[in-house]
């Protein structure tokens, strides 16, 4: 798939662009330049949103995979810009990037000043290549470039017209080098590769046109006083509360980072800086989808800002895709323990139902406590408590035989005890570690534990009628409105699928990413309406 056909949207019918929103103009403006581009659709709008933020972007990848290219293309989204490349080596010098020293300058007025004209310090878009081999003059010279937007030539400050540098290279920054800083002013970082699909390959190898740009290309560029308008309308962006809790959850997770084992944890550090520039990012994304505030469908960008090393992000756009459907996953959790609950309380409402009809006359005057137990008067401090249905199915002393039970500590209450009976003597998932094994049986009035006799509570006559009064309303199941929950949280779902669906920063590696996520999510939602329905129906 060629840039040309953008996510299908090519407006020919777009040839003023005061007529069209900045979404549509920037949906056709991509299309224009990334004409005999191929996969590289991912490169060119990350770019792009880096500039309209003010950021640079770097992209690693193997030589001829047309990184210089995408940065030429670049260029092309602004009206009159003047672009700047070199190609780093370890012999390069400042006078390679910035301009030579001007030797008149220093010969009338002892001056130490450098000739910019056509070097990086007049430039509005800048690509430099293999970035690592700048020796320390040129990257301190680029840091100060790249943090405050100014060159100083001599005893003077130059205000840059930089709008956007494309950084390259074939490998990260080596170790010990003194390039962390550098490395962390490239906000967007990008694994440029290789074209994937036979066919968009195919048809890549084979094309032999010139790439020609339409008369309407001048009517979509961005002009500087466009460009400097709709900074300062990106500053004004509010980053709504959902996107901060986002950012929040995001930058916890990165605090402790499991790797594929499971077993070792590791952090992923992400300074302050590269948090703030972010967030402008976010920012930048909001403005050109036509929003004056963000939405969690933004998140999506954070992927390419937040890894260090290759082998992080994977991790990191787990995380960052995770956070974008968190209010969708908070409610859905919410809801499904709600209805697990429900459900858990139904069954042993009708249980306890069963077993209460098939209970012997004596057992009618036995206390419920906690809606499902009766409690032992006489055993222990008198906070032992048996599960009434587990009680009416014990065998008679008669029969001599006993069931195999449970005696444990009550894991809410430390101060109960709670016994379980069994039917059969193959007890899965019980663990006897905690707590111990008891043999249970019964007789006309008394549970025998172990041989034991204990005496359960009663009511006395009078309390009878009062106590079946009690006990019916307490079994009454209580009901909520689940199906309209599910519904909201479907909605939800869908909405944020949509809004993934047309934002343009979410890359086609994203979509997979988000399409696979978003099946889970379907499957817990579909699983949840299952529940719901036996909840209410079954």
């Amino acid at each position: 798939m060629t840039c040309e056909r953008l996510d299908n949207i090519v407006s020919s019918h777009y040839s003023n662009k005061t007529t069209m929103n900045i979404q549509d103009r920037i949906v056709t403006l991509l299309s224009e330049i990334g004409k005999g581009l191929y996969e590289k659709e991912a490169e060119l709008r990350l770019g792009l949103l880096a500039a309209l933020a003010g950021e640079s972007i770097i992209l690693l990848g193997p030589p001829g995979v047309a990184k210089s290219m995408v940065a030429r293309r670049l260029k092309e989204a602004f009206s009159d810009a003047r672009s700047f490349e070199y190609l780093m080596s370890r012999f390069s010098t400042p006078d390679d990037i910035f301009g030579p020293v001007s030797i008149s300058k220093l010969k009338v007025s002892d001056a130490y000043e450098r000739v910019t004209q056509g070097y990086m310090p007049e430039a509005d878009v800048v690509f430099l290549d293999e970035i690592w081999k700048a020796g320390p003059a040129i990257q301190n010279t680029l840091l100060t470039a790249l943090n405050e937007k100014v060159f100083r030539n001599g005893d003077r400050e130059m205000k840059l017209p930089l709008k956007l540098l494309v950084a390259a290279s074939n490998e990260l920054p080596a170790e010990g080098e003194g390039l962390e800083a550098l490395w962390d002013r490239f906000l967007v970082r990008y694994v440029s590769e290789p074209v994937k699909d036979k066919g968009t390959f195919l048809s890549m190898i084979l094309d032999t046109k010139e790439v020609q740009f339409s008369d309407r290309l001048k009517e979509l560029q961005i002009t500087s006083d466009e460009y400097a308008q709709w900074r300062k309308q990106i500053a004004e962006v509010e980053v709504d509360s959902t996107v901060q809790a986002s950012i929040l959850y995001i930058r916890e997770q990165l605090k402790h980072v499991a790797d594929k084992t499971g077993e070792t944890a590791f952090s992923i550090y992400v300074s302050d800086r590269r948090w703030k520039k972010a967030v402008n990012l976010l920012r930048a994304s909001a403005f050109v989808h036509g929003r004056k505030q963000t939405n969690p469908t933004d998140i999506a960008v954070l992927s390419y800002c937040l890894w260090n090393e290759p082998i992080e992000r994977e991790v990191v756009r787990e995380i960052v895709t995770k956070s974008v459907f968190a209010e969708v996953s908070r409610m859905h959790e919410q809801l499904q323990h709600e209805v697990d609950k429900a459900l858990r309380n139904k069954r042993a409402m009708a249980a306890l139902r069963a077993s209460k009809e098939l209970a012997r006359t004596e057992d009618r005057n036995l206390i419920l406590f906690d809606d499902f137990y009766y409690r032992l008067s006489t055993y222990n401090t008198g906070n032992t408590y048996i599960f009434a249905s587990d009680f009416h199915r014990l065998p008679d002393m008669s029969e001599r035989r006993s069931i195999l039970g449970h005696l444990y500590n009550d894991q809410t209450d430390p101060k109960k005890e709670r016994i379980r009976a069994f039917e059969k003597p193959g007890l899965k998932g019980v663990d006897f570690n905690d707590g111990r094994k008891v043999h249970l049986m019964r007789d006309r009035e008394y549970l025998y534990i172990d041989g034991v006799r204990c005496e359960l509570e009663r009511y006395s006559a009078r309390e009878m009628a009062a106590a079946k009064s009690a006990s019916e309303t307490v079994l009454e199941f209580k009901e909520h409105d689940y199906e309209t929950t599910i519904e909201q949280i479907a909605q939800l779902l869908n909405g944020i699928i949509m809004n993934l669906g047309s934002n343009l920063f979410v890359t086609p590696e994203d979509r997979r990413y988000i399409q696979a996520m978003v099946n889970e999510y379907m499957k817990s939602v579909a699983q949840t309406r299952a529940d719901i329905s036996d909840l209410l129906y079954g």
